[in-house]
């Protein structure tokens, strides 16, 4: 998926698809120490795609605290 796609969904659902794509590359990651055949760019391709989840979840964390101290801030 695309970041703009993870932009659309809400906060559980995109922290419940970080935590299941945690679970399919340590699934790979054993795979791997098994010595099982797995696609080398699939390991990579989970990763970019956790990255991808953390910096949307990171950008409305960053976009709450800023509304956040632009309300109190006046008071």
């Amino acid at each position: 998926m695309k970041a703009q796609e993870y932009r659309g969904l809400e906060e559980a659902a995109l922290r419940a698809q970080v935590e299941k794509t945690r679970k399919e590359l340590l699934d790979l990651r054993c795979q791997v120490s098994l010595g099982e055949e797995v696609r080398p760019h699939q390991v990579a391709e989970l990763r970019r795609d956790i990255a991808r989840m953390q910096t949307v979840l990171r950008e409305r964390e960053l976009e709450a605290a800023r509304l956040a101290s632009t309300d109190g801030g006046s008071a």
